[in-house]
């Protein structure tokens, strides 16, 4: 995996936040990433459809959705991909019930650098293959 582009998808409404996110992206070192940003859910959930993406950065504050249920809806419309929530919101039982709802990662902005979003990216992407070929082998 180390030597494939990582398809990632940031679902961010602040263009701040989201410039500083492919800026940390591109300081992946030997993991290459490649960014799409969109601004509101709605525009997430499109972009799911055509299936050209390997992760999904996602805020729980959006213009067009807020909170958990933010994470639900990306989880619904994609269930087979990680999902790294990355937001401002600083609540261990909001990040716990994160977790517990799908989502492989719950980082906070302010508190992350280019080595701890990539590397989050990565294991997340790793650890749903990894699910996956379990859930095959089993079903065997």
């Amino acid at each position: 995996m180390k030597s494939k582009t990582i398809r990632v998808l940031v679902v961010e409404d602040n263009p701040g936040d989201a410039c500083l996110i492919q800026e940390m992206l591109s300081e992946g070192g030997d993991k290459r990433f490649e960014v799409k940003v969109v601004g509101r859910l709605s525009a997430g959930l499109e972009h799911l459809e055509r299936g050209d993406v390997d992760v999904v950065l996602v805020d729980l504050g959006l213009p067009d959705s807020q909170g958990i249920y933010t994470l639900l809806r990306v989880h619904e419309r994609a269930p087979s991909l990680p999902i790294v929530v990355l937001t401002g919101l600083s609540d261990e039982e909001l990040a716990l019930r994160a977790v517990q709802l799908g989502a492989q990662d719950y980082l906070i902005k302010g508190r992350v650098d280019s080595n701890l979003l990539s590397h989050s990216i990565y294991y997340s992407v790793e650890r749903k293959r990894m699910e996956q070929e379990l859930r095959e082998k089993k079903e065997q």
